[in-house]
């Protein structure tokens, strides 16, 4: 098992974001703006679902593309200034009561 986490993950792209465009994919996703970020979120969702229900994906293919989508996911919450601590405590506030409570909540939103 790894020892990588997704903290690491968005370190790295912390520090990626402060490099040039002319050498880091992430900083050239940044300049490119938030609406680049998300397109460039829907199409790795896209492919992790494709990966997932196609008959004849491997695993490794699956994994591969979740990758893909957590490391986009990170790059758009970094365009739009939102800490993955912030998604965390988010998360954390949802999981103090059921699925189905936490779902019920939101369908005044």
């Amino acid at each position: 098992m790894s020892g990588f986490t997704i903290h690491d993950l968005a370190g790295v792209i912390d520090a990626r974001a402060a490099s040039s465009g002319e050498v880091s994919y992430t900083r050239k996703l940044l300049d490119k703006g938030v609406e680049h970020c998300a397109k460039k979120l829907g199409e790795e969702a896209i492919e992790v679902v494709i990966a997932a229900v196609e008959q004849n994906s491997m695993r490794e293919r699956v994994i591969a593309e979740s990758g893909d989508l957590l490391f986009h996911l990170l790059v758009l919450l970094k365009a739009r200034g939102v800490s993955l601590a912030e998604v965390e405590a988010e998360l954390e506030r949802r999981t103090k009561m059921s699925g189905l409570e936490e779902k019920a909540s939101r369908k005044g939103d």
